[in-house]
């Protein structure tokens, strides 16, 4: 911790816990101590830690061939593209690495969807994005956040961006234009403190989007791949979107790898030398990525995330506090909001043996690895109680 704090950019505030391994659910400190994982690295380890066939396929694939950029084919990627087109129901897909490079990549498919499709003027073309959004850390994202700690010191602002309140179809209604190319929504406000949308407004953001010829791209960054009980948080209401992000568990926690997918009319304007990353599309992310699917599929882990987390979500509302203001969750991803400061209850859960940390100052987030047993929530939900008896 001195060694980080001595030498690393403090843009993080770490709680204080040296991890040094970690298997399944849990991981270990260096003095040997064992957590429950309650954070699951923002949703990248969907599948848990250290999953043997995703670690097995990545072993075998690096004494094989790691890199060797878009100037060549290779024998991983062509295969996993379509996977990944069959899986979601896209025409096309683009790898990236971090979620961040896949959300620009999405706001330059989009701008250019509306140049050259929907023949806005150049340069015109305008996002329409939700108040409370997390998309990621770079200069552009950073300049439609409603956070001042993510957008302040770092102007001007990219833009070609406007804000509306999360949650109100008659809001994106009001807001399209002409020059309107894309609405890029997460289904689920992760970082934002799992706010959940009111029912239906999914789906009708979705028709209100076809019928103004305006792209709909959803982020599921974080809600993707089983996190929200299914395989995609849209799938709640049965919609399915012009472009759709996908990242973190993409890899099972083992390497940065994100994805976008759209119709042919959309990624399909990308030319040569339009685009592009040195890593994007690498054999070791596609072996790494099929194996993560492949367990995340075949273990039937979307399901049990639907299971387990009415069971976790049960258990929550279950537990008194007066400092509670109220539990929420869909699949296991939930949340628990206080009426003050939540960083000292996470060090309480810290003491108790459960990693989780707080956002947004009274909230706490509870995302498990998705191959956690009924057993084990149970279990953690009496430390999380022992903790509460404490705070």
């Amino acid at each position: 911790m001195g060694l980080e704090r001595r030498f690393g950019a403090q843009n993080y505030a770490p709680l204080p816990v040296v991890l040094k391994r970690a298997k399944g659910v849990f991981a270990w400190d260096v003095q040997g101590r064992r957590y429950f994982d309650m954070l699951s690295a923002y949703s990248a380890l969907n599948q848990g830690h250290n999953h043997p066939a995703i670690i097995a396929a990545a072993r075998a694939q690096m004494s094989r061939l790691t890199l060797t950029s878009r100037a060549f084919y290779n024998d991983r990627l062509g295969p996993f593209l379509g996977r990944l087109c069959a899986l979601t129901g896209q025409d096309r897909a683009l790898l990236m690495n971090s979620g961040a490079e896949a959300v620009e990549t999405a706001i330059k498919a989009m701008r250019l969807w509306g140049y050259r499709k929907k023949g806005i003027p150049e340069n015109q073309a305008e996002i329409l994005v939700c108040e409370g959004n997390f998309h990621g850390r770079t200069t552009t994202i950073v300049g439609f956040s409603s956070d001042p700690d993510s957008y302040d010191g770092f102007g001007p602002a990219t833009p070609g961006f406007r804000k509306i309140p999360y949650g109100s179809a008659d809001a994106l209604q009001r807001a399209i234009g002409p020059n309107t190319c894309g609405f890029l929504v997460e289904p689920i406000q992760g970082e934002a403190g799992v706010r959940i949308p009111p029912e239906g407004y999914l789906g009708a953001a979705r028709s209100i989007c076809a019928e103004g010829n305006v792209l709909f791209c959803a982020d599921e960054i974080q809600t993707g791949l089983g996190r929200t009980g299914r395989l995609f948080g849209l799938d709640h209401e049965g919609i399915k979107p012009d472009l759709l992000i996908l990242g973190k568990a993409l890899s099972g926690g083992l390497y940065p790898i994100s994805a976008l997918l759209s119709r042919d009319d959309v990624l399909g304007l990308f030319k040569p030398g339009t685009h592009g990353s040195t890593f994007g599309g690498n054999p070791l992310a596609c072996a790494i990525g099929e194996a993560a699917l492949d367990v995340l599929l075949k273990g039937k882990l979307v399901q049990k995330a639907d299971k387990l987390g009415r069971i976790f979500l049960e258990g929550l509302g279950s537990l008194k506090h007066p400092a509670i203001e109220g539990v929420r969750g869909r699949g296991l991803l939930l949340a628990m909001d206080f009426n003050r400061e939540a960083r000292p209850f996470c060090e309480l859960l810290l003491r108790q043996g459960v990693l989780a940390k707080d956002t947004h100052g009274k909230t706490v987030r509870f995302a498990p690895p998705l191959i956690i047993s009924e057993a084990q929530i149970k279990q953690a939900l009496g430390l999380i109680a022992r903790a509460l008896s404490r705070f």
